[in-house]
């Protein structure tokens, strides 16, 4: 087995990538992780897809060398299920955290009794907990939370995560029901990092360095997890990382090309299409964004299609 973590140490604030389907693979981890992220996590994986073997799951969750410390997210609610795709990841090399999600909340993950709705019973959560940390041979065991399912009980939740056994706690502050619209509770994460002894990780609408900073220093949190706010921004990090407010152009620069050459070392040609959705957030706000949009929902071709937006990009202010 590769050499095992030390603990994480939350001395000074942890900056985390959430894990967010369809956007958080390798490519955009490995950039984040180079340009500043303290930790990646790998996007969510089905339990019940471990333990059948799934390719594509696998596929999902190789890391990039760069990514040290990395933790792998899986989600289920069989007990047995989980312990047999905990003892398929203690076989494999360089993940550091397993960490269960607690807070998904999509329709899909529910209906399995997967996600959040492991919140509506506090004691089998607790259970599944336990379960990976003593089966584990990583490092560390975390868990993603939300503040409840219909309403808050996140006092409850924060303890039973503690007394199951987990090393630290990232929580969404909103309900299931509050989806990705309600406010976030910025206080109720603050009294459940009042609550427990183990590290909590505050999440939810951190789209900002300015907002960054606010929540950390609000709720006393020992770190942060972005997800959507990364998402077209990933100089967040490099942000938080040099504490510098504002953001180069230059720099923008080089984080998007080292994005795009990742996204076709990692998927080959097929990463040409891929990218467009991130060349249109990549170019908000840029003078000629929409013909950048235009031209590359043509190009096929990976060298013609980094030329386009090397230029672009070096070429281009931003206007608003």
């Amino acid at each position: 087995m590769g050499e095992k973590l030390e603990k994480l140490s939350f001395d000074a604030p942890l900056y985390v990538l959430a894990p967010l389907a369809g956007y958080t693979d390798l490519p955009f981890r490995s950039v984040v992780k180079k340009f500043g992220a303290d930790l990646t996590v790998s996007e969510m994986l089905s339990s019940d897809a471990l333990v059948h073997g799934s390719q594509k799951t696998f596929h999902m969750m190789e890391k990039s060398p760069l990514e040290d410390p990395y933790s792998v997210q899986i989600a289920g609610a069989n007990r047995d299920v989980i312990q047999r795709a905990v003892e398929i990841l203690n076989e494999k090399d360089g993940i550091d955290i397993i960490d269960l999600n607690c807070g998904c909340p999509v329709p899909k993950v529910v209906g399995h009794g997967s996600g959040s709705s492991l919140l509506l019973d506090l004691p089998h959560m607790g259970k599944i907990i336990a379960t990976i940390k003593n089966t584990s041979n990583k490092s560390m065991t975390s868990v993603k939370v939300r503040l409840g399912f219909e309403k808050k009980n996140h006092i409850d939740i924060a303890k039973i995560v503690e007394d199951s056994g987990a090393d630290f706690i990232a929580v969404h502050g909103r309900t299931r029901a509050g989806k990705f619209k309600a406010a976030v509770d910025y206080e109720a994460i603050k009294e459940m990092k009042a609550a427990v002894s183990i590290p909590v990780i505050a999440n939810g609408d951190i789209d900002s360095y300015e907002k960054a900073k606010w929540v950390l220093e609000y709720t006393g949190a020992d770190g942060i997890m972005i997800g959507r706010g990364a998402i077209g921004a990933p100089w967040i990090f490099h942000q938080l990382k040099n504490n510098c407010k504002e953001i180069d152009l230059s720099i923008r620069h080089a984080i998007i090309m080292e994005h795009f050459d990742k996204m076709i070392e990692f998927y080959g040609s097929h990463g040409v299409p891929m990218f467009r959705k991130h060349t249109h957030t990549y170019s908000k706000g840029y003078s000629g964004a929409s013909l950048l949009r235009n031209d590359v929902n043509r190009i096929n071709d990976p060298l013609q299609f980094r030329d386009v937006i090397d230029d672009f990009f070096k070429n281009n202010e931003i206007v608003s």
